[in-house]
């Protein structure tokens, strides 16, 4: 009878123990998954740049003396020829007045022998020397006079007036080492920015055209972000890439050009090149769909038994996006988990529930109109 009781007991509590695992287990919880399917998108990748016009001149005296006027302002436009300085010239006029009476003493001097000459009352030699004295005087003359213009200090191009360093009454010469200012034509912009050679290759094998030289001229407009974070409202053009990768840093410098009619983009200015880069037949997950643990990046699938799956990924960095482009790891067909990832353990069940594919990647999508 003892056995008995003792048998019908544990039969109870071993009821009871299942019932309140049974109990306790979790429930199965769903999750948003998105199936893998393979897309075209054109995407931009973003790179600081800077901003210089088409010539930036730095304007120097070319002859010695003190800045007697100043006729331009700090960011004013100026045109080709227009007066920018002038140079005091008191000493050389000076020079200039005795130099020409010089030439004035030797024409005269020339304008006696030559009949004295033509009657051979003197030698034809003393009339040579005359003459030679002459030309002296004159080209002494006129290298003041071409002193004194160089005193009168124009623009060599159309452009816009950088900094005035130097004041009224400085001393300047061809030897300082600081410019009297810069011009800089700037209706054309030039942006400069370097990409390294994942980049370059990424841009220049999926454009258009043959040769290195097609693909650059077939490129599509790119953009520029301004400091301010607004956009420029002109396309720009890629015109060139640098023959060779810096061997230092591995990177491209590379040159974008935008027009500047109304004159808003100014040398030594900065900003970001927004370059769309077209791809063909490519898996794309989300970033936030993803996991980094140390060194690997990681996507979490749902197998066949509805259970978590951690699968390691090799992945490509869109700058300027918001996913990755997947070169290794995921299968067209495959599940992935969107929702609770970095919350969710591997070997985890769940119930998937399916988002469209293409409502995922489309709003991460930039592109150009």
């Amino acid at each position: 009878m003892k056995k008995l009781s003792l048998t019908i007991i544990s039969l109870v509590l071993l009821v009871a123990c299942g019932k309140k695992e049974e109990q306790a287990a979790p429930p199965v919880m769903p999750y948003k998954v998105v199936e893998i399917t393979k897309s075209n998108t054109t995407l931009l990748a973003e790179y600081p740049a800077t901003l210089e016009g088409i010539t930036d001149i730095d304007i120097r005296a070319k002859v010695d003396g003190y800045i007697e006027k100043i006729y331009v302002q700090e960011g004013q436009e100026v045109k080709k020829g227009q007066l920018l300085f002038k140079l005091e010239t008191q000493t050389a006029n000076q020079e200039a007045a005795a130099a020409k009476a010089k030439v004035a003493a030797a024409q005269v001097e020339v304008n006696r022998l030559k009949p004295l000459v033509e009657r051979n009352i003197i030698s034809d030699v003393q009339l040579e020397t005359a003459k030679a004295n002459l030309a002296s005087a004159k080209s002494t003359y006129q290298s003041i006079v071409e002193k004194i213009n160089y005193a009168s200090i124009k623009s060599p191009v159309n452009g816009i007036v950088g900094t005035l360093p130097l004041r009224l009454g400085s001393y300047v010469s061809s030897q300082t080492a600081e410019p009297l200012t810069r011009i800089s034509d700037v209706s054309t912009i030039y942006a400069y920015f370097s990409m390294n050679e994942k980049q370059q290759l990424d841009i220049t094998m999926n454009a258009e055209g043959k040769t290195f030289q097609e693909k650059i001229a077939k490129m599509p407009g790119v953009n520029l972000i301004l400091s301010n974070g607004m956009e420029y409202e002109q396309k720009g053009k890629i015109e060139t890439f640098s023959g060779q990768a810096n061997t230092q840093t591995g990177s491209f410098n590379v040159r974008a050009s935008f027009p500047n009619a109304n004159k808003i983009l100014r040398s030594g200015g900065s900003g970001s090149i927004q370059i769309p880069t077209h791809l063909s037949d490519v898996i794309l997950v989300p970033q936030n769909a993803t996991l980094e643990m140390q060194d690997k990046r990681i996507v979490l699938i749902v197998d066949k038994d509805n259970k978590v799956k951690a699968v390691p990924v090799e992945v490509r960095a869109v700058p300027g996006g918001q996913f990755f482009v997947v070169d290794k790891g995921l299968n067209v067909k495959d599940k992935i988990l969107i929702e609770g990832v970095g919350i969710i353990s591997e070997g985890t069940a769940i119930k998937p529930e399916l988002v469209d594919y293409a409502s995922i990647i489309k709003p991460e999508k930039k592109q150009i109109n």
